[in-house]
C-alpha cells in the first residue's frame, strides 16, 4: 500500500524526504487532475499542515512567501504595488477553488512553461529557498527551473519559501496573459514587468515572458532599452521584435510560434504602457 505522511513540522518532513523517495504534495491541483482514472500508487508527503511554510511576511531586506501560501492568501495579503503583477497572475490561475488550494511553490516546482506565477516572480527578481535535513540555501528562480517540468530540486529537498528582494527605488509591476478565452485556460503568451522609478525615470526594468520558450525568460535587451527613459505611457513604443530574439516559441494546438512571438511583443507593449501611465 502507498504511504501517506502529513507532518506538522518542517524538520519531520525533511527527515522523511531523507529516508526515501516521496511525492511532495500541498494543494494537489496539478497532481490529481493528471491522474484521473489511474490508481494512486505514489508515496505521498503532504506538507499542507506545516504552519511554518504558510503566509507572507516582510523582513529587513525582502519579503518571504511561504511555500504553501495559496494564491487566494497572496491576493488577500497587504503588499505594496511591487506585487500588483503577481496578484494579477494569481487571479488568472484557474477558478477561485483552484486559487484557494493551489500554492505558489507548487506552481514553481511543477515547472510548466505556461506556469502563470513564474513570469511575475522572475520580474520581481525572486529567489527560492531550498531546504534539506542539513540546512537551507537560496538560489535565483531563473537558475532553479531547468526546463519543461525540470528543476534543480533533489528528492531529499523541499522548496520552503519564495524570497522577493526589496527594490532600490519605488517600484510597481503588471501582468497580462493571452489565452483562447479570458479565464480557466492555458496561456498562449504572458508578460510580466517590474519598473523601479525615481524622479520620473526608469531606474531599473525587469521583463519576463512565459509560454514562449521551455522556461519563462527575462528579456535583458528590452530591459536595457528602458533604462533611464521617462516613465510615461510611451514606454511600450520602445520595444521592438529584436528584443524578443532569445525566445523559442513552439507551434501547438493553441497557437503557432510566430503568433506567440507577435503576441508577446504586443502584450509587453501594453504592460509597459499601463505601468508608464500610472501616477
Amino acid at each position: 500500500m502507498p504511504t501517506y505522511l502529513r507532518p506538522t513540522d518542517q524538520s519531520e518532513a525533511l527527515a522523511a524526504l531523507a529516508q526515501g523517495k516521496l511525492t511532495v504534495l500541498a494543494g494537489g491541483t496539478d497532481y490529481y487532475p493528471a491522474r484521473v482514472g489511474k490508481p494512486l500508487s505514489d508515496d505521498i508527503l503532504d506538507i499542507s499542515a506545516i504552519a511554518a511554510l504558510r503566509g507572507v511576511r516582510e523582513e529587513a531586506d525582502h519579503w518571504r512567501i511561504g511555500a504553501t501560501t495559496t494564491w487566494s492568501e497572496l491576493i488577500a495579503s497587504a503588499l505594496p504595488p511591487l506585487f500588483d503583477g503577481l496578484k494579477l497572475a494569481a487571479r488568472e490561475i484557474g477558478g477561485v477553488q483552484i486559487q484557494n488550494a493551489g500554492t505558489i511553490a507548487g506552481n514553481v516546482c511543477n515547472a510548466s512553461p505556461a506556469a502563470d506565477g513564474v513570469p511575475p516572480l522572475l520580474a520581481l527578481d525572486a529567489r527560492v529557498e531550498i531546504s534539506d535535513a542539513k540546512g537551507s540555501t537560496s538560489i535565483a528562480l531563473a537558475d532553479f527551473i531547468l526546463g519543461n517540468r525540470k528543476t534543480l530540486l533533489r528528492a531529499d529537498q523541499l522548496l520552503t519559501a519564495i524570497l522577493v528582494p526589496k527594490p532600490a527605488h519605488p517600484a510597481r509591476s503588471y501582468f497580462l496573459k493571452l489565452g483562447a478565452r479570458e479565464y480557466l485556460v492555458v496561456s498562449i503568451a504572458m508578460v510580466a514587468a517590474t519598473l523601479e522609478i525615481d524622479a520620473g525615470l526608469v531606474r531599473s526594468a525587469r521583463i519576463a515572458v512565459g509560454s514562449c520558450s521551455p522556461v519563462a525568460q527575462r528579456l535583458p535587451l528590452a530591459e536595457a532599452a528602458l533604462a533611464g527613459k521617462p516613465c510615461d505611457s510611451a514606454l511600450g513604443g520602445l520595444l521592438h521584435a529584436e528584443h524578443f530574439a532569445a525566445l523559442s516559441p513552439i507551434d501547438d494546438v493553441r497557437a503557432s510560434g510566430d503568433y506567440r512571438l507577435d503576441a508577446a511583443l504586443t502584450l509587453a507593449k501594453r504592460v509597459l504602457s499601463q505601468l508608464g501611465a500610472q501616477t
